[in-house]
């Protein structure tokens, strides 16, 4: 059954193997280009609202609506030494924040991590070259 939903969000979006999905071990995740194309299909609005900025941290809270249904949730980054005690390796932790909560209010409003999808923006291990 999982596999029958998986087939058919590839095809529902016309998502492009290696360009908007890929397999991780144990998922299946979707680059940045591959949530964009989700929301754009399914004309999905995101609102955005900074919960905190700092030079090393940020959060932002992420409102997705579609239709009559919206859901909130967030996303966040902490720049660290590596990723010993941090969650990404970049100085533009506002941006990062921002693209994790639109990913993951696009993938929770269209209920995808139901069948294991995730988003390459959602943790560095999920990235295509860390595969």
């Amino acid at each position: 059954m999982q596999t029958e939903k998986l087939k058919e969000m590839f095809y529902k979006y016309k998502l492009v193997k290696d360009t908007d999905v890929f397999r991780h071990q144990h998922f299946v995740i979707l680059t940045r280009s591959g949530i964009e194309k989700v929301q754009a299909q399914e004309e999905i609005t995101v609102t955005f609202d900074v919960i905190k900025c700092e030079p090393n941290f940020a959060g932002v809270k992420a409102t997705a609506t579609k239709d009559n249904k919206t859901i909130e949730t967030y996303g966040s980054a902490l720049k660290g030494e590596g990723f010993k005690d941090g969650n990404c390796n970049t100085w533009y932790v506002l941006e990062m924040a921002e693209k994790r909560a639109l990913a993951r209010s696009i993938l929770k409003l269209l209920n995808l991590y139901e069948i294991n999808v995730k988003s390459e923006d959602e943790a560095e291990d999920f990235k295509k070259s860390n595969n």
